[in-house]
């Protein structure tokens, strides 16, 4: 009873004061043209699945330096486990083996340790991010269980030269820059993107947990000291008006320094800081088939590699392979890397959008997939390989003005796991400002080339752990359902989903009997009397459930001030293998919070030509996340406020803006000693200064004209 309640009171809270994703009035994303949920393009309150947008307005607003501060701290539906790999990501309950990111449409790639860097990401190169949620493995294939994150760069639309430069600083010598310097002329268009990325890291406790150990007085950090950069270039040419081709690449590389104090010789194992580079190129055109620019086909080839490296900074004995066979302590010396990860990805996809009479829309598509990974020290014959093969097709079909209905199916054929069938339906209906939405959707997603082939030995201070893919295991495959509500006028939104996430054959790591290991690991270390390691595989789980509540609301108070917002609730289930008793047994997901929030309160004024002012005060919050082993994650509420100083005259060439902010208002730190950081990762309050300068001068490109034209086609963005 008093369970229903607290859900009864966080729903009417989520109801009346923590409104949307930054789906506001002021910022009419309304008219705003969405393509992730269909493929197609549909105004963001026509689009017949339901999508989250967060604009550029929005992110601006915020003063988010991160895409896990802008999905964290704008969408209630994620939770971050930031370490020095990467992030945890969870959506609605799903972690990131589970979750596709695209930019531009395109895959990001780069697995470390199962966490993703997402610093590849340059939050000021981005105009829009668009969420889908449920499994939408019809249209993306695998990966696409728990949701997609398509993430829409800005276009460079003014004929002539565009120099732009943002540098940011805040605490803990924490700069962010983005440099970008774009050139249209005719028929060609280029961007160069340049992104620095640097902090000095920091500590939430002198006493840190490392190792196994408590540490006192350790310079161990809560966030280690990193720096990364990225530079990318993207080439389009019109030859023709029916035609368009582009060429792109990007180099990223980030370096992450993990100090030790030399004073506990079992702990101080961080001898080795860590080294990332990834690099993609892309290449691909679309040929309008009609004169509307409504139908169209496109070709699309996508390649990315991402390695990972240990950089030595001190000699270090370490188990190696050595021609396929195990040996126990070969030192490695100071400057030396070493490889531990090499994944690539070769993608081309061929697509077609045609609108056929009787109000069909027809989405076709076909796809060749290779995923390559090279692992000396982490694969049993040191690399590995996987291909897939894939058509799909959806018809979108508008028997009515007010009616929707939306069918799809995609056929995958796997190299290793044959033929599989992921189909999905769904429909709206219009009733004046209401829409309802059904959907059903199948997901399907192949044990990845880690999960097969993965043979890893770890060693962690007084611990050892050999964790083993499994050639067995089977592909993953969910069931999702969801139903929405939503209301929507020019100064007034409000929608309300439930959904339930059914899956099957979970795959996770489990611990075995030791006597699953392979011999080279028994008779190589084992034998030496080194002492006990604990055998970790790859297995499928019976199943896994997720279902839950999001609630947005959006509301116009007056000319100048908006109150935005949303809220999820959310619970899971999972079969897990009890060790102690050997048997599975129901338990918690890894990760999951009940409750999430985040509310925005949004004013914006122009006091003359040449001055707006834009104050964002916005809170997130979460109630504790629950974990298996080493304790629950706190529950925190943290609070900011962001202000935007515009000096640039509207329509002139040189422009000027100055952001001033406070994260963590009240200095909320976790300082819970534990191996890992789980409730959330944050340093204290967090004062920041952003300077931002642009020239921009030539004749603009997409005039009012051209947009209508581009709306009433619904043509698909790129």
């Amino acid at each position: 009873m008093r369970r229903n309640r607290i859900l009864l009171l966080a729903l009417t809270s989520g109801i009346y004061g923590v409104p949307t994703h930054a789906q506001t009035a002021a910022d009419h994303t309304l008219q705003e043209v969405v393509v992730t949920a269909t493929g197609t393009g549909h105004l963001l309150k026509d689009v017949p699945v339901q999508t989250e947008v967060i604009s550029r307005k929005m992110i601006e607003s915020y003063g988010a330096k991160s895409i896990e501060e802008i999905l964290g701290g704008l969408t209630a539906s994620f939770s971050f486990n930031e370490g020095d790999m990467g992030s945890q990501t969870q959506l609605n309950g799903l972690g990131n083996n589970y979750i596709l990111i695209l930019i531009d449409g395109k895959r990001i790639h780069g697995d470390n340790g199962g966490e993703n860097d997402l610093g590849l990401i340059d939050p000021h190169n981005i105009e829009r991010i668009e969420i889908v949620k449920g499994a939408q493995s019809a249209l993306y294939g695998s990966d696409a269980m728990a949701g997609v994150i398509n993430i829409i760069t800005k276009k460079h639309d003014t004929e002539g030269l565009l120099l732009e430069n943002n540098t940011r600083y805040g605490r803990f010598n924490d700069i962010r820059q983005h440099n970008g310097v774009g050139l249209r002329i005719g028929k060609v268009q280029s961007y160069t993107g340049f992104q620095l990325q640097h902090s000095d890291g920091w500590q939430n406790t002198s006493n840190e947990y490392a190792e196994g150990h408590v540490l006192p007085d350790s310079r161990n950090k809560t966030r280690n000291k990193f720096t990364n950069w990225q530079l990318s270039e993207r080439l389009t040419y019109t030859p023709t008006k029916d035609l368009e081709l582009y060429a792109g690449g990007s180099f990223y590389r980030k370096d992450i320094m993990r100090p030790t104090n030399g004073r506990y010789p079992s702990c101080d194992v961080y001898t080795y800081d860590l080294l990332y580079r990834n690099a993609s190129a892309s290449a691909g055109g679309k040929w309008f088939t009609d004169s509307k620019k409504k139908d169209y086909l496109s070709l699309d080839v996508d390649w990315n590699k991402h390695a990972y490296y240990y950089h030595y900074t001190a000699r270090t004995y370490e188990d190696a392979y050595i021609d396929g066979v195990l040996e126990h302590g070969v030192p490695f010396y100071a400057g030396q890397e070493r490889l531990q990860s090499d994944q690539q990805r070769t993608m081309a996809t061929l697509k077609g959008v045609f609108h056929l009479p009787h109000a069909n829309t027809l989405h076709v598509g076909a796809e060749y997939r290779n995923d390559y990974l090279k692992a000396p020290m982490r694969t049993e014959n040191g690399t590995a390989s996987d291909n897939t093969a894939a058509v799909y097709a959806q018809d979108e079909y508008n028997p009515t003005a007010w009616l929707n209905l939306t069918a799809g199916a995609r056929l995958v054929d796997n190299a290793k796991f044959g033929f599989h069938f992921t189909p999905k339906l769904s429909a709206m209906a219009s009733m004046g400002d209401f829409r309802l939405r059904l959907g059903w959707s199948q997901g399907f997603k192949s044990p990845t080339v880690k999960e097969l082939y993965y043979r890893y030995l770890h060693v962690m201070g007084s611990s050892t752990f050999f964790n083993m893919g499994n050639k067995s295991l089977r592909p993953q495959k969910n069931n999702y359902f969801s139903a929405n509500l939503e209301y929507r006028t020019d100064r007034f939104s409000a929608s309300v989903t439930g959904y339930y996430n059914k899956l099957k054959n979970m795959i996770t790591l489990v611990n075995v009997p030791v006597e699953e290991l392979p011999k080279d690991v028994t008779t190589g270390y084992l034998g030496d009397g080194s002492g006990k390691v604990t055998a970790r595989k790859y297995k499928n789980m019976d199943d896994a459930e997720t279902y839950g509540v999001d609630m947005n609301l959006s509301v116009s108070l007056c000319k100048d001030l908006t109150l935005s917002g949303n809220y999820s609730y959310l619970d899971t289930k999972a079969n897990t293998y009890d060790t102690e008793h050997d048997r599975m047994r129901r338990a918690t997901i890894d990760g999951m919070a009940h409750h999430k929030w985040n509310a925005s309160l949004i004013y914006g004024h122009r006091f003359s030509p040449a001055y707006h002012l834009g104050a964002n005060l916005a809170t997130r919050g979460s109630s504790k996340r629950y974990y298996e082993n080493n304790g629950n994650g706190k529950h925190f509420q943290i609070w900011r406020i962001n202000t935007t100083h515009d000096f640039g005259k509207m329509g002139a060439p040189l422009t000027y803006k100055l952001e001033l902010g406070i994260d963590n208002i009240f200095n909320y730190k976790d300082t819970t000693m534990r191996p890992y950081h789980l409730g959330t990762t944050a340093g204290g309050r967090t004062c920041y200064v952003s300077v931002a300068v642009k020239f921009n001068k030539g004749k603009k490109i997409n005039n009012h004209n051209f947009n209508k034209q581009n709306k009433q086609n619904n043509n698909e963005e790129d």
